[in-house]
């Protein structure tokens, strides 16, 4: 079942979304040659209790840390640890805040200092790919139209998409319904888009070939032949207007409350 958000919920959930936005943002700006991916991990932590916030993944089955870091090759759920990134690394960084009942879910990448040019070009059509699917999140269209958008964008650019992870519907609980895959998979009955849906919207998209594999960790995703892969996300609100981008810094609360 769809939950379609009424304007209380709505309100909280902009609330959330400034938050982690606003996190995603100082964690990115806080990564940089020689710092560990835990050190990135505590400080996010840090700054989502700064605001009045929980992490939405610490604990979220049994996940270990406060926001998913994954490097390089990794592309999803990577775990924080010792590990030191590098000039010329790139890295996913994806933030999940609970915050007065709801959550906030978006992600970015950054390289570390630059990267390759072939590796920049891919981190920004993924970016592209993100903003084309929530383009379509209008009224009267189905998910696939999200999908496809997505799918269109990252392959006629000469990329692979990752099938085995999806978006999908965001409110109190971290995953609701529907799934977002970020391509069509052909199977029919596609959900219509209505006012007060409120997704989070997901590409990832390797470098070379989109097959994956998880780690012994049982966590970390990475792409089977080693080669980059990139993540971006934000949560939006379908409205009569068009889509609303909940994970803004503007919608950071004045004031944080006790999450």
């Amino acid at each position: 079942m769809i939950h379609l958000k009424k304007d209380h919920e709505i309100a909280a959930m902009r609330l959330a979304g400034g938050v982690a936005s606003t996190v995603l943002r100082e964690a990115a700006a806080f990564v940089q040659p020689g710092i560990s991916t835990l050190e990135i991990d505590q400080y996010a932590g840090e700054r989502i209790s700064h605001y009045g916030g929980k992490s939405a993944f610490l604990g979220y089955r049994n996940y270990p840390c406060q926001i998913c870091i994954s490097v390089n090759e990794e592309v999803v759920h990577g775990l924080a640890s010792g590990r030191c990134v590098q000039f010329g690394d790139i890295v996913s960084l994806d933030v999940g805040v609970r915050y007065d009942g709801y959550i906030g879910d978006n992600a970015t990448t950054v390289a570390v200092g630059g990267c390759d040019p072939a590796v920049q070009r891919m981190m920004e059509v993924t970016e592209k790919s993100l903003y084309e699917g929530l383009g379509q999140a209008l009224p009267g269209n189905k998910v696939v139209d999200i999908s496809r958008a997505i799918q269109s964008c990252v392959e006629a650019n000469g990329y692979s998409i990752v099938r085995e992870f999806v978006g999908h519907g965001v409110g109190k609980k971290v995953h609701e319904e529907p799934q977002i895959a970020n391509f069509d998979d052909g199977s029919r009955g596609s959900p219509v888009l209505k006012p007060g849906m409120t997704l989070a919207i997901e590409p990832m998209v390797n470098l070379g070939q989109r097959h994956v594999e998880v780690l012994e960790d049982d966590w970390t995703v990475v792409a089977r032949d080693g080669l980059p892969s990139a993540h971006y996300e934000h949560t939006i609100l379908v409205t009569d207007g068009g889509p609303e981008i909940l994970t803004c810094p503007e919608n950071l609360p004045s004031e944080p409350r006790e999450s």
